[in-house]
Formats: C-alpha cells, structure tokens, sequence
C-alpha cells in the first residue's frame, strides 16, 4: 500500500475516533461522510500505485 494510501486511512481513523461518539447527529454524520471520502481517496491511490507500477514494469520490460 502506498504511503498516501495509509495517510488517507489514517485521516479517516482519526475522524471516526475524534467524532464518533459526538452526541450531535449532524456532528457524527459530518464527520462519517468525511471519513467515507478519504477511505474513497485511500481506494483510489490504491489503484494509481498498482497502474504506476504495472506501467513501470511494461517500461523496463521494453528497454531490456
């Protein structure tokens, strides 16, 4: 997993550890679909470290 990947899981950790247990429903739901997003963005860095990699290899396979 990509570093930014593990920093996007880690914001998402902290926001559901700091807010999760606000009495405030607007409060906990805020900060859930905040979560949410930056578990999508951990997803999508995910994959762009998987294609950059796949990409790399196709590249040094070529120029061997």
């Amino acid at each position: 997993m990509s570093d930014t990947a593990f920093e996007c899981r880690a914001r998402a950790a902290a926001l559901r550890t700091s807010h999760g247990d606000s009495p405030l429903v607007n409060v906990r739901d805020r900060y859930e679909l905040a979560a949410q997003k930056w578990d999508a963005m951990a997803v999508q860095a995910e994959r762009t470290a998987k294609s950059r990699e796949a990409r790399q290899a196709v590249a040094a396979e070529e120029t061997h």
